[in-house]
Order: structure tokens, then C-alpha cells, then sequence
């Protein structure tokens, strides 16, 4: 553990002297109290967000303050994670300026052209800093703002097995709260007047209300208590609900107590939380089932809490069926292998990683997380079966969101007779 702690902070003392030198170069022609100046300012700049790292490895982030973890915290390791690119690059044109010196020496000649090898490592020394500058005012944004610029995303689900009553019917999604990182409840009121101003039919809420611990939820519950259907409003867990990120727990007692109380949360909200269990939504003689599971996930490190078999166990299968799983994995690894009959699928989990690009016009969308997860947003197909990967109301980790916003989803059931 040492070692490897070593090892890290070697590499981003590293990045950071070359980034330095970038700055070096990017200012040598400026007068010297410019340069002095700007050098003392980056400087002071950089040590103070050093400081703050080294605070956040003694003293864990999730005990600071909020307003100190999204925006001095998230800063910190913006500053750090913005060179990372710049800084590589610069240490393999270092790399490259070495080999061809050597080459020169073995040939018995110098660089016959010195000026030029300055001017490019000049141009690329700007070039960093460009690189670090653009994403860095991205990144800024997507705290101060993009965390909160809430989409509706509108999906229409059309089945044979939808009842002729249930043709219209309005199912609003949410998912990954993780209220812990809200400030306060403002934002998420705003989103919530969004979602009751589509009117639902029901409301389905896919996990992870908080980032470890009940106590995130204190202040919130009247909130929750806002959203309101005339089907009810029901709820899963998430991996994050358990408290299992958590490595300090006084007793095994304290821990299952901490997921009692959050389970008491869903009920004070006026929701109902769905444990492993089926209900159904009826209109008349017709109804359709929603299926409620705790949090499985195919990747190893993710909790099985989740036991479909038992959640599906005595169902009528002849019904239309909504299962509501928070980890979009659950999809490919159990549901369409072993519950055929399970019509749409309805997660969350990823938040699209908080970045990336969508551009429904051109059928551009990308984000990092694709590389782990291959249904990471939006609506999936196999067979008769769908899947829909909500991106995610909230935040987690950065404290913002850039180019996958926030969503509330509305899907519409039409039937197909």
C-alpha cells in the first residue's frame, strides 16, 4: 500500500515539474515581473491544492463538509487530473529530444538546427497548457452549472402485452440521488417540479439514494415527499444504500441499523421500497407487474443482494413486467438468460460517468464508460426484451456533470393490438 501510494505521487510530482516547465516556456519571452508574477502565483496555487490532497489521504473526504468536498476537494483533484495528458505528453517529447541527441552523439554530429527543436518544444508547451486550460474551464462549468441542467429524455414502449387500459400510461424514472453530495435540497426540488409537471402515472426510482450513509438524507424527506402518483412511487436500492463503502462502522449492528434507517426514509417518503418482492398496477380488470430487486451486479466488485428468482417467483406471466434493478449489468448476465418474459428493464448506476458527448441529431454519444459497461445510457434491445439505463439525477465523485447531463425520464406504454 505504501509503495504504491509512493509510486502515484511520484508520477504526479512528475506531471506536475513537467507542467511547470510548460509554464516556463509559455512565459519566457514575457518582461520578468510578468514572469515572476505568474510564476509565484501557479506556484501558490499549486502547493494549496497539494495541501488539500494530502488533507483529503489523512482526514476521508466523506467526513469534510459538503460545500468543502464538492468545490475545494473537487477542484484539487480537477487541478491534478487536467495535466495528466499535457504532462505525458511533454515527458514523451522529453523522451524523444533524448533519443535523437544520443543518435547525434553516436554518429559523431550535433543538432545542426537547435532553434527549431526550441521552437517546437515551445509550441507543444503551449499546446499543454491549452490542452489543461479548455477542459479545466469544462470542468468548472460542469460544477457550477452542469450538475443541474436536468433533461427530460421522453421513450415510448409499445407491446402486445401492454392492456388496451394501460395504452398512455406514463412511468417517470429517476435514479442515483446520492443526495449526499447535494449542498442543500434546492436543486433537487427543481428537478422534482419537472417530473411532477409531466404528471406520471407512477414514479420508479432505480437506486442509490445516498453516497454511504442514511444521515446524507436529513433535510431531504419533505422533498421526497413531493413526488406523488396516482399509481404510487416505488423504490429499489442501490450499491451505494448498503453503507458498504464505509470502513469504519463502531459494530456490524451499527451498519445494518444505518440501512434500517434508510429503508425508513423510502417509507416516510411515501414510497414504496421494493425488496426482492413483485406488485401490480391495475387498471380495472387489467393490470401490469413491476418487479423490485435490490442491487446485483455483474461486475465482482458490486454487491448480489439482488434474488430475482424470488422477486419473480408467482408472478402471471401472461402480464406486462417492469423490472426495476439498479446495475444495468443485471440485464445481460441474468435477466435475459433466465426471465424471458421480463418485458423492460429500467437501471441507472452508471451516471454515464458524469462526461462525455451527446448529440441526438447526428447519433453521437460517447462517454468513457462505455468501456465498462456495455449498456450505459439510453433505451437497449434483444429480442422483445428492452432495457433503459437512466444517466442519473444526481452526482458521485465529481461534483458536476459535463455533456451527459442530469435526467428524468418519462416513458409512455403503447399497445399494440
Amino acid at each position: 500500500m505504501i509503495l504504491r501510494l509512493f509510486i502515484v505521487i511520484s508520477i504526479l510530482f512528475l506531471i506536475e515539474y513537467y507542467f511547470y516547465q510548460a509554464i516556463n516556456t509559455v512565459i519566457r519571452d514575457s518582461s520578468e515581473s510578468k514572469r515572476q508574477s505568474i510564476k509565484y502565483i501557479y506556484i501558490g496555487i499549486t502547493v494549496f491544492f497539494w495541501m488539500v490532497g494530502i488533507a483529503m489521504l489523512l482526514y476521508p473526504i466523506q467526513k469534510w463538509n459538503v460545500y468543502l468536498r464538492n468545490y475545494l476537494g473537487g477542484i484539487a483533484v480537477l487541478s491534478l487530473l487536467i495535466k495528466l495528458i499535457p504532462g505525458l505528453i511533454l515527458f514523451v517529447e522529453d523522451i524523444y529530444r533524448v533519443i535523437i541527441y544520443l543518435i547525434l552523439k553516436l554518429r559523431g554530429s550535433t543538432p545542426h538546427d537547435g532553434a527549431s527543436l526550441i521552437s517546437r518544444h515551445k509550441f507543444l508547451s503551449w499546446c499543454a497548457v491549452f490542452m489543461a486550460a479548455v477542459p479545466g474551464v469544462g470542468f468548472i462549468y460542469g460544477m457550477v452549472k452542469g450538475g443541474y441542467r436536468y433533461r427530460i429524455h421522453r421513450v415510448k414502449i409499445a407491446s402486445n402485452k401492454i392492456p388496451q387500459s394501460f395504452n398512455g400510461f406514463k412511468m417517470a424514472q429517476i435514479s442515483d440521488m446520492h443526495v449526499g453530495s447535494f449542498v442543500n435540497s434546492n436543486h433537487l426540488s427543481e428537478a422534482f417540479d419537472l417530473l411532477i409537471n409531466e404528471k406520471p402515472d407512477t414514479i420508479f426510482f432505480t437506486g442509490d439514494m445516498v453516497n454511504n450513509v442514511a444521515d446524507e438524507t436529513i433535510g431531504f424527506v419533505p422533498v421526497f415527499q413531493k413526488l406523488k402518483a396516482e399509481f404510487g412511487v416505488f423504490s429499489t436500492l442501490g450499491n451505494h444504500d448498503y453503507g458498504d463503502y464505509v470502513r469504519d462502522w463502531v459494530s456490524p449492528q451499527a451498519k445494518i441499523d444505518n440501512l434500517n434507517r434508510l429503508k425508513s426514509v423510502h417509507t416516510e417518503s411515501g414510497w414504496q421500497l421494493l425488496m426482492n418482492e413483485h406488485v401490480y398496477l391495475e387498471k380495472g380488470q387489467d393490470r401490469i407487474a413491476v418487479i423490485g430487486i435490490e442491487n446485483w451486479g455483474a461486475h465482482m466488485r458490486f454487491p448480489k443482494y439482488g434474488k430475482l428468482k424470488e422477486a419473480y417467483h408467482g408472478i402471471d406471466e401472461s402480464t406486462f413486467q417492469v423490472l426495476l434493478s439498479h446495475d444495468p449489468s443485471h440485464w445481460d448476465a441474468q435477466v435475459l438468460k433466465d426471465f424471458k418474459n421480463i418485458d423492460l428493464t429500467l437501471s441507472g448506476h452508471t451516471h454515464g460517468m458524469q462526461f462525455g458527448i451527446e448529440i441526438p441529431a447526428l447519433n453521437i454519444q460517447w462517454s468513457p464508460v462505455k468501456y465498462l459497461y456495455k449498456q450505459w445510457a439510453g433505451l437497449y434491445s434483444k429480442g422483445e426484451q428492452k432495457l433503459y439505463v437512466n444517466r442519473g439525477i444526481g452526482f458521485l465523485g465529481y461534483p458536476g456533470r459535463l455533456g451527459i447531463w442530469p435526467e428524468i425520464t418519462i416513458i409512455e406504454l403503447e399497445a399494440i393490438t
